[in-house]
């Protein structure tokens, strides 16, 4: 296993440090900091009946093109039932609070991932614990985001090789509040927040591993799909549906993510909604990305030449 050693320090949204930069995220040390927090026990709540949760997620399901994934009222009623099961810790669920405040995009962006996410999962997971285990994962997947500085996250001009390092260390950030939140690095939405940025080629971060578990690989193309088709400030305007869907199909073009999930995906988008296995996807691609995106843009400084 790739060890992963902490570019920034890691604390938690009080200003609790948890581990300094210079950290080496190995068994040993995630041990040590889940043994610092035995004594703290938190509340778990149900996700949907915390503050205005359900509300804003029903309200963004009804945009387009959520409103087509997600049309007929069987497959809301049947969602909102097993998102509903979910539950998570109090710590967890202020992050939330944290971000609807302070960072709309991001809020929007992990409401959406956990319940797109949650759909794919009933397509791909004939068992209903694991279905009820992976439904938990989606919206704590971007938990470490609370560790960049809002000026960087939010920038809307490009980002310089040190702020694109700080973003890059929420993956890291992310397991390690939510090892020490769930007490245990095994914990899924752990392994999710730290490997959502891997790719199955092995060209992802933070570890560089070749993507295998398909509920990882699940918030993947979630992740990917809705940072593509929602506003954000680095771009003028969002990727139209059909183009983000070209994108997503390209990176299982390069092998980067599995058809299984893309054509569970592109079922979803589909008003006749078949099958996933009966999905056939053109390879034609006829989309035309949004102009002034800075996306992936790094400027550079004197700092870093």
């Amino acid at each position: 296993m790739n060890v992963i050693r902490l570019s920034y320090p890691v604390q938690t949204l009080d200003n609790r440090p948890l581990l300094p930069a210079g950290a080496v995220l190995s068994t040993e040390t995630l041990k040590e900091l889940i043994f610092s927090n035995k004594a703290r026990s938190f509340q778990a709540y149900p996700l949907l009946e915390y503050s205005e949760v359900k509300h804003d997620l029903l309200h963004l399901i009804s945009k387009p093109p959520y409103d087509i994934i997600f049309s007929g009222r069987d497959k809301i009623a049947e969602v909102m039932s097993m998102l509903g099961k979910v539950h998570l810790v109090s710590p967890i669920l202020q992050f939330l609070d944290y971000f609807k405040r302070s960072d709309y995009h991001t809020y929007c962006h992990v409401l959406m991932v956990f319940a797109l996410s949650a759909l794919i999962n009933r397509d791909l997971l004939v068992d209903y614990r694991e279905w009820l285990t992976a439904a938990s994962i989606g919206p704590t997947h971007d938990i470490g985001k609370t560790c960049i500085p809002l000026h960087i996250l939010k920038k809307d001009t490009p980002l310089t090789r040190a702020e694109r390092s700080i973003i890059d260390h929420h993956a890291a950030a992310g397991y390690v509040l939510l090892s020490y939140f769930q007490k245990d690095p095994k914990d899924l939405s752990a392994i999710v927040a730290r490997d959502h940025h891997e790719r199955k080629d092995g060209s992802g971060m933070p570890r560089c591993i070749k993507l295998t578990d398909r509920m990882v690989e699940i918030i993947v193309v979630c992740d990917v799909y809705d940072a593509l088709i929602s506003p954000r400030p680095y771009r003028a305007a969002p990727y139209d549906n059909r183009v983000a869907i070209e994108e997503i199909t390209k990176m299982a073009e390069m092998n980067k993510i599995g058809w299984e999930v893309v054509r569970s995906l592109v079922a979803h988008n589909r008003k006749a909604k078949p099958k996933p296995s009966e999905v056939k996807i053109s390879g034609e691609k006829r989309g035309i990305a949004p102009s002034l995106n800075c996306h992936g843009v790094v400027e550079e400084t004197d700092s870093d030449s």
